[in-house]
């Protein structure tokens, strides 16, 4: 475990006196998502250096982690962060292996593309491609995969939107991390022309394209992505997790994700990618809309994701195919299996406030949570609590019920 979180000249230093006997991993940013991609790294003996704007996630705090230190944030000065990450890079004996956590972390990698670092990733244009939901959906038309009824507002005057989707619609920018910095979420309900008015104003001074989509009615608890491995050459590692609960319930995170068979998913998905050029981690999203009678693509994650650690569970590991192919070893994928990953933080507030939920975990499965028997089991994995790693749990009880705050919109 890190001992500490570590300014970047702490950071440096300890590195600049640690040997490693493999490529380390640099995971970032150093919350749930870093701590799923650390600990399944880890269970190869991957050194894993955790970096981030703060210590206030919880990877930091997990055996999983090695070094854990301060970097310059992105969003704040690129050339900083990429000055940081290549004197990171220069104290260690091996190249280090990227594996960034958030939009803004990939686009720093691939914008600035550090010396002495490996991105087992497509690059920067592959990756706005697929990023920027205007040319994913002109993707997804060209291959006949279905997509929600979309108009761009840079095109089409949103009175004229508004006639063609009928209200409530909702807006989404083409780019959602840059909304998300400007408004605080990557999507807003829009009940009218007012709202839709305010909204489009907002965008326009922010410079942020954004497009009007119909509000999908989603059929609750179906919702369904392919996580995948795509290599530079060779078959993809690939599973299909089912969206079972999402808190908060309309548009919040995944709390509860099942294996599902879904082979349209996969096949849907792969073909985006393809088209795409894209090599690398990411997770293709689709929601089943009642209206259509069939899944639609919402969105494409270039990246590790909150519930990465459910394939990893299932016999899909794709952060430690990731490092494999980056470093030139071979890598055997497992025969995936049925598996439930909980995000016990966000599940427990939801049985708590929502007097209609009803618990999807069985009874077994809780005591299996409870007295941590679940580690030792292939079927249930979870977000960050495992009573063999208790450091980032702690630190998340201190996030959730104390003054420390960490934004993440994992």
């Amino acid at each position: 475990m890190a001992d500490e979180f570590r300014s970047f000249e702490g950071l440096r230093r300890a590195l600049a006196e640690t040997t490693f006997d493999k490529p380390p991993a640099i995971v970032c940013n150093a919350h749930v998502t870093g701590l799923s991609v650390a600990r399944a790294l880890s269970a190869h003996d991957v050194p894993v250096i955790a970096i981030d704007r703060n210590g206030k996630g919880v990877a930091p705090y997990s055996d999983a982690v090695d070094f854990a230190g301060r970097v310059t944030f992105p969003l704040d000065d690129a050339a900083g962060f990429r000055d940081d990450v290549e004197a990171l890079a220069a104290e260690l004996d091996h190249e280090p292996v990227a594996f960034p956590c958030m939009d803004e972390w990939v686009h720093a990698f691939a914008g600035t593309e550090p010396e002495g670092v490996r991105l087992p990733f497509a690059g920067r244009e592959t990756i706005d491609v697929v990023l920027d939901k205007e040319s994913l959906y002109a993707k997804a038309e060209e291959l006949g995969v279905p997509y929600p009824e979309t108009y761009r507002l840079s095109e089409t005057d949103p009175e004229d939107a508004a006639d063609a989707l009928g209200f409530p619609l909702v807006v989404k920018p083409a780019r959602k991390r840059e909304f998300e910095e400007a408004v605080g979420t990557n999507v807003i309900e829009v009940a009218d022309r007012e709202e839709l008015a305010d909204v489009t104003a907002m965008a326009d001074d922010a410079g942020i394209r954004v497009m009007a989509q119909k509000k999908v009615n989603i059929a609750a608890g179906r919702d369904c992505s392919l996580a995948s491995y795509v290599p530079r050459s060779g078959d993809p590692v690939t599973f299909v997790g089912n969206a079972r609960v999402r808190y908060p319930r309309a548009f919040g995170t995944s709390c509860l994700v099942r294996a599902t068979d879904q082979p349209e998913i996969e096949d849907r998905a792969l073909k985006v990618l393809d088209e795409s050029g894209y090599y690398g981690i990411s997770e293709s999203e689709f929601v089943y809309d009642w209206d259509r009678e069939e899944y639609v693509l919402l969105d494409v994650n270039t990246r590790p994701w909150k519930w990465i650690s459910l394939p990893v569970q299932a016999g899909a590991d794709l952060p430690g195919a990731a490092y494999a192919e980056a470093v030139g070893e071979t890598f055997e994928s497992d025969e995936t299996h049925d598996a439930t990953w909980v995000y016990l933080a966000d599940y427990l507030k939801l049985l708590s406030s929502e007097a209609g939920f009803s618990d999807v975990l069985s009874a077994g499965q809780w005591k299996s949570l409870l007295s941590g028997g679940f580690e030792d089991s292939d079927e249930l994995t979870t977000g960050v609590y495992r009573p063999s790693d208790v450091g980032p749990a702690y630190r998340l009880v201190k996030t959730e019920f104390g003054t420390t705050d960490y934004y993440c919109s994992c």
